[in-house]
């Protein structure tokens, strides 16, 4: 089941508006935040408390911290617990309709914060937004590159809203610790290896789009190429981030670039050694658009 802090039927990717994560992390807190003083918080700010939200154990003592913040700050209330796990809200499956079915098993499945979603639309009137949830949540995932004949095609991005999106990806390149000495202290014998991988992942991130299928060409606003080294371990760990303001993710561009750095680094040193690995090329950390922040090691 895939992760998502803010959900299709939103309709919130600036986040002018509260997502059900920053409502259910102000509820737990027992807080009760205007819309004038979410608005006035840093966008920062904001994800934060979408991101508390969206955490099975919500870090109450920050969400009251980031809710002092606001103008107005948020008003003490009393605190509303999560939805019970042994029952579904009465009135859940009337909204949803015959079509979509939801056991008790399911319900317990549910992350707490989509339980918290299906409990806020589960009144008259909501059926179409608890469709949404249920089809983004529960549904079999179609495939967003193949149109209605199976053909591929490029997801049409028209509708979304321009937001600024950043990600960080990393590769790790292995070679003999008297390789990379060599490299850092005097250079590679075609030149200095560090300074034409980190070109090589800018220029590589610029053009993803015409090495990628299906990649949307983005509005880059900055490639920054890195490195890491664990000199005893003969390691060079390469990040890349890229930054850019647009209507899709900016990920494939930071992996791009960190794979083509890795592949230049080998390329500068493998007259010196020809079994140097490039052992992984991974997304670190990605922020922005409707899913707001994730990092590895936190969910899918």
């Amino acid at each position: 089941m895939i992760e998502i802090n803010v959900f299709d039927f939103e309709d919130t990717e600036d986040l002018s508006l509260l997502p059900l994560a920053a409502r259910r992390a102000l509820d737990l807190a027992g807080l009760k935040l205007s819309l004038e003083g979410w608005q006035s918080l840093p966008r920062a700010d904001r994800l934060c408390l979408i991101e508390a939200g969206a955490s099975e154990q919500v870090p109450v003592v920050q969400v009251r911290a980031l809710a002092s913040r606001a103008t107005p700050a948020g008003a003490p209330m009393e605190a509303r617990p999560d939805p019970p796990l042994d029952a579904l809200p009465p009135a859940l499956q009337g909204v949803l309709g015959p079509q979509r079915a939801l056991s008790l098993l399911q319900w317990q499945a549910l992350r707490s914060l989509v339980r918290y979603a299906f409990r806020h639309l589960a009144r008259p009137g909501r059926e179409q937004a608890a469709a949404s949830l249920f089809d983004q949540v529960l549904a079999p995932p179609r495939p967003t590159h193949l149109d209605e004949h199976g053909e591929a095609r490029m997801v049409d991005v028209a509708p979304k809203p321009v937001t600024q999106r950043r990600a960080v990806a990393r590769a790790r390149v292995r070679m003999n610790p008297s390789v990379l000495a060599r490299i850092t202290e005097q250079g590679a014998p075609k030149g200095d290896a560090f300074g034409a991988a980190r070109i090589a992942g800018i220029q590589a991130a610029k053009r993803t789009h015409e090495l990628i299928p299906l990649c949307h060409g983005l509005q880059l606003t900055r490639v920054e190429v890195r490195f890491e080294l664990e000199a005893t371990r003969g390691e060079v760990l390469i990040f890349v981030t890229a930054d850019a303001l647009d209507r899709t993710g900016v990920e494939m561009e930071a992996l791009t670039g960190a794979s083509v750095a890795a592949l230049t680094l080998y390329d500068m040193v493998k007259g010196m050694q020809r079994d140097v690995v490039i052992e992984e090329i991974v997304l670190e950390r990605k922020e922005g658009g409707r899913s707001g922040l994730w990092r590895r090691g936190e969910g899918s």
